[in-house]
C-alpha cells in the first residue's frame, strides 16, 4: 500500500454547495475532504488547492477538479494530488462507466503550465519547435527503455518539429540504482553532454545496486563519462531532483514514462509519431 493510499481513502458521492461555475470554493472542498476523503486521524488537512477545472466528453455536466490536498503527517508536510468530480451539488472522488468499467479518476491529468518548459529541462530539439513533448521518466523502467529513446530519436531527427523537455522521476523502491543514475544524468545534461542521458537507457547494471562507487565505475566503463560522487551529491543536484519530483506531483504523474504533447497527456505515449510523418 502506498503512502497516499494510507493518507487518503476513496469516497462515496457526497453533497456540497456549488457556485455559479459548478465549482465549490476551497473552504467547502476542505470540509468535504476532512469528512469524506481523509480518514486517518493522524493526518491533518490544511487546505485544498484547485490546480485546474476541466470537462470530459464522456461525462456531460460533470466538472473535473484536479486538486492538491495540503496535509501534515508525522510532522511532515505532504501535497497529495486528488481528483474530484462535481455536478448538481454532488461530489465524488471517482466515476466508473458501468458499460466499460473504465475509471475516469485515472483518465484525466492537468494541462501542462508554460513554466514547465524551461531551458534547464530542454533536452533535445529546438526551443521554438512546433511541438513540445514533456517526459517524466526513469532510465531503469522497462517501459521507458522502449518508448523514451524513440522520442529522443524523433526530436534529434526533427528538431524544428519536436522539442523534448525531460524530468527525472526515479522509482527508487523498484530499482534503487535510479537514484544515482538520475543525478548523474542531471549533471551530464547541465554540462551539455546529452548523449550521456541517452546512454543511461542502455546501461547494463543491476537495478538494486546502491554502491555509488560501483555505479560510477560502470558508467565510466560503458559510456566513457567520468564523474565524482561529490559532484552528484551536491545540494544543487539533490534540490533539482526534488524539484522534478514536485513537478511530477503537480502534474499528477503516477508512473513512468508519462508523456505530454503540447500540454495534454498522451496516454498511449506514441503521439509523437504523428508529428513527424
Amino acid at each position: 500500500m502506498s503512502l497516499m493510499s494510507k493518507l487518503l481513502t476513496s469516497t462515496l458521492i457526497a453533497t456540497i454547495a456549488l457556485n455559479a461555475n459548478n465549482v465549490p470554493d476551497t473552504k467547502k472542498l476542505t470540509k468535504y475532504v476532512k469528512r469524506n476523503v481523509v480518514k486517518n486521524p493522524q493526518v491533518k488537512v490544511n487546505g485544498v488547492t484547485v490546480i485546474e477545472a476541466k470537462t470530459h466528453k464522456d461525462l456531460p455536466g460533470w466538472t473535473v477538479l484536479l486538486t492538491t490536498i495540503d496535509l501534515t503527517y508525522q510532522k511532515k508536510e505532504i501535497h497529495a494530488p486528488e481528483v474530484m468530480f462535481v455536478k448538481d451539488g454532488l461530489i465524488t472522488g471517482n466515476l466508473v462507466s458501468i458499460k466499460t468499467g473504465r475509471s475516469y479518476r485515472n483518465e484525466i491529468k492537468p494541462t501542462v503550465p508554460e513554466t514547465i518548459y524551461d531551458d534547464a529541462h530542454l533536452l533535445f530539439g529546438n526551443k521554438d519547435a512546433k511541438h513540445k513533448i514533456l517526459v517524466f521518466s526513469d532510465p531503469m523502467c522497462p517501459f521507458c527503455q522502449e518508448v523514451v529513446p524513440e522520442i529522443f530519436k524523433a526530436a534529434k531527427e526533427h528538431p524544428e518539429v519536436i522539442s523534448v523537455y525531460y524530468y527525472h522521476l526515479p522509482l527508487r523502491r523498484i530499482h534503487p540504482v535510479s537514484d544515482i543514475l538520475t543525478r548523474v544524468m542531471h549533471v551530464a545534461q547541465k554540462e551539455g553532454k546529452t548523449d550521456i542521458v541517452e546512454k543511461m537507457y542502455t546501461l547494463k547494471i543491476s537495478p538494486n545496486e546502491k554502491d555509488t562507487k560501483k555505479v560510477l565505475s560502470a558508467i565510466k566503463k560503458q559510456t566513457g563519462y567520468e564523474i565524482t560522487a561529490a559532484k552528484i551529491d551536491a545540494k544543487e543536484v539533490k534540490d533539482a531532483m526534488k524539484a522534478d519530483e514536485s513537478a511530477a506531483g503537480r502534474m499528477m504523474v503516477n508512473g513512468t514514462p508519462t508523456v505530454y504533447i503540447d500540454g495534454q497527456w498522451d496516454k498511449m505515449r506514441d503521439g509523437y509519431k504523428k508529428l513527424v510523418k
